[in-house]
């Protein structure tokens, strides 16, 4: 390309970029604002979201405890939570809902069990016993 053919080909490009010279510049119109898609409405909870919302809390308070206390499948409960997660949070707003009965439960042990002790072991105890029977009523209830 010769020196004068790049010459009109920028000089051609520079205006039609911009108005031209002597005209009042004017501002390009404001781009449209596109709004989001409105989220799309939670599904209603099922009968026994209450008794799924304590057995997550249930889970995270064993989860510490037994962990706290060096038990061997203290992993498991939050592998346990992993899975109710992925079989019952079907939204994120559910998700959230489960997750935080689990933190819930977590952090309510972890603000007055520092060591494991005796209360700690019986409060282990205690929580899982509750949480099996939870767990049985849930499935012989609304088990397919």
């Amino acid at each position: 390309m010769t020196v004068r053919r790049l010459g009109s080909t920028l000089l051609c490009a520079l205006l039609a970029s911009g108005p031209a010279l002597g005209q009042p510049r004017q501002s390009p119109p404001a781009p449209q604002r596109q709004e989001a898609p409105a989220p799309e409405p939670e599904a209603p909870p099922p009968p026994y979201e209450p008794q799924l919302l304590k057995l997550a809390e249930i889970m995270g308070s064993l989860a510490y405890l037994r962990t706290l206390c060096g038990a061997r499948e203290a992993q498991d409960w939050r592998e346990r939570m992993a899975a109710l997660l992925e079989s019952e949070g079907r939204s994120p707003q559910r998700r959230e809902r489960l997750a935080s009965a689990y933190n819930r439960g977590f952090r309510a042990y972890s603000a007055t069990h520092r060591v494991c002790g005796e209360g700690s072991q019986e409060a282990s105890s205690r929580l899982a016993g509750e949480g099996e029977k939870l767990a049985r009523a849930l499935a012989g209830r609304f088990g397919g």
